[in-house]
């Protein structure tokens, strides 16, 4: 597939910008927005009817595993791409586990070409922190970060750098090269075989506990690293209502610490393992109803920055095993931001400015991409996402755009989404399609 082409002009008809006044039409040009205003018409563009809904700056997600290279059974580039072009999302950062891991220029070099050839979303890889990322010798985060991929997002995701001297040293050096380290905040010491959240439902399933402490520890840990090291670090899939206390106290101090929470962490606990379905066994895993109002009100406050959906598509054969053994993850690309609506926009905790701010603006700063999460406005960059925020319709996992079926809301009837996506101003997404090129 070629270099993705940009649209001469398209025009957006019936939009709110970010949910707020009346409907306007958005004009654009070349891949920048031209004009903003009613009742705009220009022969030969391509029309999209907004149909009244809202307008929203594309979507960032800075934690995605689209498996290629190495596991193309269970996901690709080019299905996440399309996957996370449905969802709205015009980039997207994918972790470094893959066979081989992304821990060379290499590999971070290829994923990010064949992101560019796919064309549907930037695919940004990350790096790994430490070689095959089993925590013991830095990779080469220089060398990465000076390939084409730029990779300035470095992070052993699956696996905490728990040795304290080895994230020291990570920190110090992503520090002079402007990069982030992402942090999975697991103390392996603490849970080792377990597979659920350590608390009356594990004890009465008789699943092995896995322990708040575990990420706690590691969360307070990397913030002090950090504050000695001068040096940036992002917490990814926060769950604990503890490391929000830790993550609240270290920003109070000043310390450079951001962190993502998921949407499935955001609207589901523990009790959806009754059941033992594996498609709810997820790393770290769900926690109690507790913990997750918790959580809602750190992503409402600040105390969390962002949104990640940790898109984790699994083979059959992985998944639909004994709970214990089952690989950890779900998919999210696509169910993001209705999760997103139901748990903070319609209970009044963000609005739409907020939903931009957690799904878009902030992961983009974050990751340093300065063409994505821009303001709607004259003469920004065209990546934008047209949202219906009414249109119902039922999560089956056979019908989403990924190789794989794992979603955690299979039949779940959800409300909002994704009409249309633009990137640069071509777009890539239409009701539910990805538009191929």
């Amino acid at each position: 597939m070629s270099e993705q082409p940009v649209s001469a002009s398209v025009l957006i008809k019936n939009v709110r910008l970010y949910g707020e006044g009346e409907p306007v039409d958005v004009l654009v040009e070349d891949g920048v927005i031209a004009e903003i205003g009613p009742r705009l018409s220009v022969d030969g563009a391509e029309v999209v009817d907004g149909g009244e809904g809202v307008l929203l700056p594309g979507l960032v997600d800075m934690h995605v595993h689209l498996r290629e290279p190495g596991r193309e059974d269970a996901e690709t580039i080019a299905t996440g791409s399309a996957a996370a072009a449905v969802g709205g999302f015009t980039a997207v950062f994918a972790m470094p586990n893959t066979d081989p891991v992304a821990d060379t220029a290499l590999v971070c070099d290829h994923v990010w070409r064949r992101g560019q050839e796919v064309g549907l979303v930037d695919v940004h890889p990350v790096g790994a922190v430490t070689v095959g990322q089993k925590g013991e010798r830095l990779a080469e985060m220089g060398i990465m970060a000076a390939g084409e991929a730029q990779v300035r997002v470095f992070s052993d995701d699956g696996y905490c750098v728990s040795d304290p001297l080895v994230m020291r040293r990570a920190l110090e050096y992503a520090s002079g090269l402007g990069a982030l380290i992402a942090q999975h905040a697991e103390d392996p010491r603490l849970t080792c075989g377990a597979c659920a959240h350590e608390g009356p439902t594990a004890a009465r399933l008789g699943l092995a506990g896995w322990p708040r402490s575990a990420e706690d520890s590691i969360v307070a840990r990397d913030a002090i690293l950090a504050r000695d090291a001068k040096a940036r670090v992002h917490i990814c899939h926060v769950s604990t209502a503890g490391s929000v206390s830790v993550l609240r106290w270290a920003k109070e101090q000043g310390i450079a610490i951001t962190a993502e929470v998921t949407p499935h962490h955001l609207l589901l606990d523990d009790s959806r393992l009754e059941d033992y379905d594996p498609v709810y066994k997820v790393n770290p895993p769900l926690r109690e109803e507790s913990d997750v109002a918790v959580l809602r009100q750190a992503l409402a406050d600040g105390v969390i920055d962002t949104v990640a959906t940790d898109h984790a598509p699994h083979a059959a054969h992985d998944k639909d095993r004994e709970f214990a053994l089952a690989r950890p993850g779900m998919l999210g690309l696509e169910t993001s931001l209705p999760i997103v609506l139901e748990t903070m926009l319609r209970p009044g905790l963000l609005d739409w400015r907020g939903v931009a701010r957690v799904m878009s603006e902030n992961p983009a700063r974050i990751a340093g991409l300065a063409d994505q999460g821009r303001p709607i406005a004259v003469g920004e960059p065209a990546n934008l996402v047209v949202v219906d925020p009414e249109s119902e319709w039922t999560v089956r996992g056979e019908e989403l755009t990924s190789i794989a079926t794992n979603t955690p809301f299979e039949g779940m009837r959800l409300r909002g989404r994704a009409v249309a996506t633009l990137l640069r101003g071509t777009v890539t997404a239409r009701n539910g399609e990805p538009s191929w090129r």
